[in-house]
């Protein structure tokens, strides 16, 4: 599989597992338990049909959208998600780089590879993600360092308090930063590539919280631990309410997946929410988000801008998210294959095809501009 023949996330896929050892390589591609929800969140895509208007004219195709006080030149933009230097060296700078090129937006994590600072010299729109920390200090300083570098967004994850229980992690010997194991060890020995540039290159580092997180042992350890240690676990809305002003600027809530949820955010003064289950690595058993993206824009679709995160594969799967209310969509699996794969490069491929979808199936269905899409375009199968 070469990147040129890629054409679809499940192309970049292949090129994925094909370059990386096969722990790094399942800590993208896995989710919790079983991974019903996992699955479920590119399914739920699948049973909801589009119904195209024909000769309407379309002569050009308008796809730029607001998201978080940014104008994006299409609906779609890169989710932030943690350690993207393990899976390639370029890191969290290719999503810079092709979000810059591209005109679109980049999400950076608590637990990134390259620091607040760094990333904040790129001209793209960027989103930082935060947790709550059960010392409000931690909280504050990222807060801090992000308006000095002028990220233009926050996004508040809320349903990592603890973390999933992702077992492929446990059966492959997943570790952070990555060891020769028992389980692992022929696996590294096979991607010499992978593991000659990770050796050579920039040391693996979490330098956005290095003061508060020791990486450099087991998966278990570290990340996990991070997350069942450092996390307030008992996060409610006034902690929400004190970070909101704390930054005072675009914010979303990221892992809202209940209509009460939804309107709480409405009142406590969020900018948007995220409909979102982590990527199917946290809660198994639990509804996607393109199925329940129904419901909560009947109840606060107008209030607040909706951005659903998760299993968007294809161009088509944006359309019936927008055509449902959404105000965009975000995804990290859609880009993280193609970073693994082939670094910026393989983003910037990505990325342009998904674009390019977008614009061309808009053609098809008769849509001049993302606000002529319409629930009556769909139809579900069940």
């Amino acid at each position: 599989m070469l990147l040129k023949n890629c054409y679809k996330t499940n192309d970049f896929r292949k090129l994925a597992k094909k370059r990386l050892p096969s722990p790094i390589f399942h800590y993208i591609d896995g989710g919790a338990d079983d991974e019903i929800t996992l699955r479920r969140n590119s399914d739920a895509f699948d049973a909801c049909d589009l119904i195209p208007n024909i000769l309407a004219g379309v002569d050009n195709v308008d796809l730029s959208t607001t998201v978080l006080g940014q104008r994006l030149d299409f609906p779609l933009f890169m989710s932030p998600t943690a350690m993207q230097r393990l899976f390639h060296h370029d890191g969290e700078r290719a999503l810079a780089k092709v979000a810059e090129k591209l005109g679109t937006m980049f999400g950076v994590s608590t637990i990134g590879t390259r620091s607040i600072e760094e990333l904040g010299e790129f001209a793209a729109p960027k989103l930082f993600q935060i947790y709550v920390h059960k010392d409000p200090a931690l909280t504050s300083d990222l807060i801090s360092r992000c308006k000095v570098a002028k990220f233009d967004a926050l996004t508040l994850t809320v349903d990592a308090i603890v973390a999933g229980n992702r077992e492929r992690d446990y059966i492959t010997g997943m570790t952070t930063p990555p060891k020769l194991t028992p389980k692992s060890l022929l696996s590294f020995a096979l991607h010499p590539e992978w593991s000659l540039n990770y050796v050579l290159r920039e040391k693996f580092s979490l330098p956005n919280v290095s003061k508060f997180i020791e990486a450099g042992s087991n998966v278990q350890m570290s990340i996990v631990e991070y997350l069942n240690t450092q996390m307030k676990r008992s996060i409610n809305w006034d902690d929400v309410a004190l970070i909101i002003e704390e930054w005072n600027g675009p914010f979303a809530i990221k892992g809202v997946m209940s209509v009460d949820d939804a309107k709480r955010c409405v009142d406590v003064g969020a900018s948007a929410i995220i409909v979102s289950n982590h990527g199917g690595r946290q809660l198994d058993g639990s509804r996607s988000p393109f199925d329940q993206l129904d419901t909560i824009v009947d109840s606060v679709g107008g209030q607040i801008e909706i951005i659903l995160d998760g299993g968007v594969r294809r161009g088509s799967h944006v359309l019936k998210a927008l055509a449902k209310g959404a105000t965009a969509c975000s995804g990290g699996r859609m880009y993280l294959y193609a970073l693994a794969g082939a670094g910026s490069a393989g983003v910037e491929r990505a990325m342009t095809l998904l674009k390019a979808e977008i614009e061309r199936d808009m053609v098809l269905m008769g849509c001049r501009s993302i606000a002529e899409l319409k629930p009556s375009m769909l139809a579900s199968r069940s």
